[in-house]
């Protein structure tokens, strides 16, 4: 392996312009499978060209699968086939997330862990307290902006997405690009916020919207280039790994309720929600080391369920 290289060193690996919005018009006047069936053929040569992809998703499957057999649990193996997988199944979930972004993917499609999780989110959304999610780069997200786009005004929420502005530059133009055709068919306004810019009037702005009842989506497994030195280590998959502090530290100066989430896709087009409620403790330092504790925790478990849905190539491991 060569040497360690953060997330946001990596260049971007986009299919180009061109071909994405080839693939947008193949999408509208062909249909989603035409699309998946080209991304198959992509992917595949794609897998096959890039050597660094590859060792990566082997190495992630490899301590994945290492963790699970000393702790009794039933994985897969990093096995060139199922590194295929896991860079195929990412590829597919782009795919949906231009299907999310046109307004045109199905609600009903979309399911719940735990009704109780779920009765929980619900009751918190209709009561208007405004919600802190942190997410992760295992399973796709973006699936959750279809939940907030419904006609219920007890039910829509304004969306506010941190992302990286340095990677996938070419792709999230492309995304947007998408969103303007397909808006009308939403019912609520997104707007993103680059990681790399977050400041003082950032959180103001933010906390404002929170207190309206508005929502924001924040990844807490992966470091930005303008946070990179604001990290704590935590125990991963059995290796220490470091993590972004500034998510957690944001998540608790809002000061409204805090859920970890996950959607990990299912058979049938569907994707399953994982959802845990943070509970705070006496000290604001006890709550963030719990908080940062804890989420760790989550996603090792979520990624536990499906390892080829960890969408994670570069060096996280080592």
């Amino acid at each position: 392996m060569s040497e360690k290289q953060k997330w946001y060193q990596m260049k971007e690996r986009a299919a180009g312009e061109k071909r994405l919005l080839f693939m947008w018009y193949v999408y509208k006047f062909i249909g989603k499978k035409a699309v998946c069936f080209l991304t198959f053929f992509v992917c595949l040569c794609t897998f096959l060209a890039a050597k660094q992809v590859r060792n990566y998703a082997k190495n992630n499957l490899k301590t994945i699968f290492d963790y699970c057999l000393q702790n009794g649990y039933k994985t897969v193996k990093p096995s060139l086939i199922n590194c295929f997988k896991n860079v195929f199944n990412y590829a597919l979930s782009l795919v949906d997330n231009m299907q999310i972004f046109a307004g045109d993917f199905n609600v009903e499609n979309i399911f719940f862990d735990s009704e109780n999780d779920k009765k929980m989110f619900y009751d918190d959304i209709r009561a208007r307290k405004g919600i802190f999610f942190i997410c992760s780069h295992t399973g796709n997200i973006n699936v959750l902006r279809m939940f907030f786009k419904n006609q219920d005004p007890y039910e829509r929420s304004d969306v506010n997405v941190f992302l990286s502005q340095q990677q996938c530059k070419v792709f999230n133009t492309f995304l947007k690009k998408v969103y303007e055709t397909g808006k009308k068919k939403m019912h609520n306004t997104v707007s993103l916020y680059p990681v790399e810019e977050i400041d003082i009037e950032t959180s103001i702005e933010l906390k404002e919207k929170l207190d309206k009842g508005e929502i924001a989506f924040m990844a807490g497994d992966r470091l930005s280039s303008g946070t990179s030195n604001l990290t704590f280590k935590h125990k991963f998959f059995g290796k220490e790994i470091e993590f972004p502090a500034g998510t957690f530290k944001m998540a608790q100066l809002m000061e409204t309720p805090v859920y970890f989430i996950c959607a990990l896709k299912e058979k049938n087009d569907s994707y399953k929600v994982y959802l845990k409620k943070f509970s705070a403790v006496s000290t604001k330092k006890e709550t963030l080391q719990k908080m940062e504790h804890e989420y760790v925790e989550f996603i090792e478990q979520i990624t536990v369920h499906d390892p080829l849905q960890f969408y994670h190539f570069y060096s996280l491991f080592s």
